[in-house]
């Protein structure tokens, strides 16, 4: 069964830096693409960042130039290093992962932009 584990949410001011982590585990496989969601309240959930394991990237374009997304193929783990945080990137992050034997959600974990 595969996992997802994420950490480095948290409460920042705007402004600030918040840097997540996803870590796979469960599978032998190699991931195909790995990346990030987000859900706000009351609304949908929407990309934010996905890499596949050849490199190529895709952002939301309401974050471009702020949030970098990184993945180590090796360790099957995902990162997305956050900068300039706003109070509308407040939302509960999700790790995603896309194996051949499907997609899988982390838990997810919350970010909060606020002073």
């Amino acid at each position: 069964q595969v996992q997802l584990a994420e950490s480095g949410g948290g409460l920042v001011q705007p402004g600030g830096s918040l840097r997540l982590s996803c870590a796979a585990s469960g599978t032998k496989f190699s991931i195909g693409v790995m990346g990030w969601y987000r859900q706000a309240p009351a609304k949908r959930r929407e990309l934010v960042a996905t890499m596949t394991s050849s490199g190529d990237i895709n952002y939301a374009d309401s974050v471009k130039g702020r949030f970098t997304i990184s993945r180590d193929n090796a360790k099957k783990t995902v990162h997305m290093q956050m900068n300039s945080l706003k109070p509308e990137d407040t939302a509960v992050y999700y790790c995603w992962a896309f194996l051949r034997s499907g997609g899988y959600w982390g838990q997810g974990t919350q970010v909060t932009v606020s002073s």
